[in-house]
């Protein structure tokens, strides 16, 4: 009997030229009965070990080879795979693929759907022994390791030319099963992960209002890890206009006291808390029922009183869940900040980045620095969808962490 943890997920299996390439009919075939729904890219080197026509057979889909097909491309068939897959893997992945992905090609249909795609990608390398002993192989796999693409094997054992040694593609049970670790780091199912994203709008009349420059995307790529990871996923978003993540239940907002609200009412039960939305310290005192008018010469003044902070009441409350992360974007003394901040509003860790000149907010790449109350990681500057990848898999360690020591 499986378990339910590829069920439903799009799954795009890249098949490079390999002899191992055989191996790809049985585990499109066993990917399949795991529930996920299959589509197969194959380079012209592949096509020279397996016929399009069996993959096909088994994926029940059309197998995309070609970049420029006249056909596909009318529609950005490689962005449109891209898009809708959930996880790239390549297998076999062989050294000319894995040197391909880490210079960044784009001249083939694999290696553009792997630029195009903010879906997580594993490889699963198949090659001679002495090609993947090669320093030049191994550098390119370290690269492709900082840009947080999963190494799946490989074995080591006898090979197609007649040696010995490590480069054997796994079997395809065991690259499921270690699929399915990737997928699911730290196993999140049952629980329920309860974040917010995006900025609060406080109004000051009908049409103005206080607000910072928060763009939610942060916030959204952890609720899509969080879903990845198996979990059962609220989000409260402040005013942005991003897709809601697949799986994931979103409530929208405007103001703080509103996300305060929203908070309040989803919070019990659940297991962790990030805190991820930059809301609005200060509101108005009053908020004028017309619009201001604009009089010449004459200087508007504001009252501002301080909202609550939520996350702090939060961690302090009776419905504490077992985890708190909270955020905090600086713009200077970042580590001096986040630690103070760790402390005082008694959270399990923070995540702090850098904000101003183009740093953080309203883009699509951030770097982190993480706490926690013994120990520490830096996350280095990539796209928001993969360091949220990094930042969720952190997460579960420390909550796994103190959830063993808790119940010891």
């Amino acid at each position: 009997m499986t378990d339910s943890t590829l069920l439903g997920k799009h799954i795009v299996v890249g098949v490079s030229g390999s002899i191992a390439a055989y191996k790809s009919a049985d585990l499109v075939r066993r990917l399949r009965d795991e529930g996920a729904d299959v589509r197969v890219v194959m380079t012209q080197g592949a096509a020279e070990f397996i016929t399009p026509l069996t993959l096909q057979s088994l994926s029940g889909h059309p197998v995309a080879m070609e970049l420029l097909d006249a056909d596909q491309e009318s529609a950005m068939g490689h962005i449109a795979l891209a898009r809708w897959a959930d996880w790239v893997l390549i297998a076999p992945a062989s050294a000319d693929t894995l040197a391909r992905l880490a210079q960044g090609r784009g001249d083939d249909l694999l290696g553009a759907l792997c630029l195009a795609t903010e879906a997580p990608i594993a490889v699963a390398p198949a090659m001679n022994n002495k090609m993947w002993s090669n320093s030049a192989t191994q550098d390119n796999l370290n690269l492709l390791r900082q840009r947080s693409v999963a190494v799946i094997g490989p074995a080591s054992g006898d090979q197609a030319c007649g040696e010995v040694g490590e480069g054997r593609l796994l079997e395809p049970l065991e690259i499921i099963a270690e699929l399915k670790q990737l997928a699911v780091p730290g196993r999140l199912q049952g629980r329920h992960v309860l974040i917010t994203a995006g900025p609060t709008y406080e109004p000051i009349d009908p049409v103005r209002f206080i607000g910072n420059r928060s763009s939610g995307k942060m916030g959204f790529a952890l609720a899509q890890a969080a879903q990845e990871a198996g979990a059962n996923v609220t989000l409260i978003a402040g005013p942005v206009h991003l897709p809601t993540p697949s799986g994931v239940q979103r409530v929208d907002v405007e103001t703080a006291a509103q996300m305060r609200e929203a908070v309040q009412r989803s919070v019990a039960g659940s297991d962790i808390f990030i805190s991820c939305a930059a809301v609005a310290d200060f509101r108005p005192l009053q908020t004028e029922a017309n619009k201001i008018k604009k009089t010449a010469g004459n200087a508007l003044e504001l009252q501002l009183e301080p909202t609550v902070d939520i996350v702090s009441e939060v961690a302090s409350g009776d419905n504490r869940p077992a985890f708190i992360v909270g955020f905090a974007a600086e713009t200077q003394e970042l580590i001096r900040y986040a630690r103070d901040k760790l402390e005082r509003k008694k959270l399990d860790m923070i995540a702090a980045n850098q904000v101003g000149q183009g740093q953080g907010f309203g883009v699509d790449e951030n770097a982190l620095q993480v706490f926690w109350s013994d120990g520490e990681a830096s996350l280095p500057l990539k796209q928001k969808v993969q360091l949220a990848r990094d930042l969720m898999t952190l997460i579960i360690r420390q909550f796994d962490a103190k959830n063993t020591t808790e119940n010891s």
